[in-house]
């Protein structure tokens, strides 16, 4: 039986032009296990602040997390509750 989780990644873009387009790609990817998205424009910090709520494995979990965190620019977080 795999470990399934729900929770929660943040990601911070700090350069939208250089990076947005790959962390887009990264979650089109990677979209059935996501269950909700919100991004916000910090536009006084030049910072752009995306939050997924999610529903994997944490493999799976684990591998887009891995992914986003190598693009440039892109800071990424998460917190699991395992069900």
């Amino acid at each position: 039986m795999e470990n399934r989780a729900v929770g929660v990644i943040a990601i911070i873009i700090k350069n939208r032009e250089g990076s947005a387009q790959r962390v887009n790609e990264e979650l089109s990817h990677f979209g059935d296990m996501v269950i909700g998205r919100m991004g916000i424009p910090y536009h006084e910090r030049d910072l752009n602040i995306v939050t997924l709520i999610v529903d994997a494995s944490t493999d799976e979990i684990g591998a887009l997390t891995g992914k986003l965190g190598q693009i440039p620019d892109v800071t990424v977080k998460s917190t699991l509750a395992k069900i």
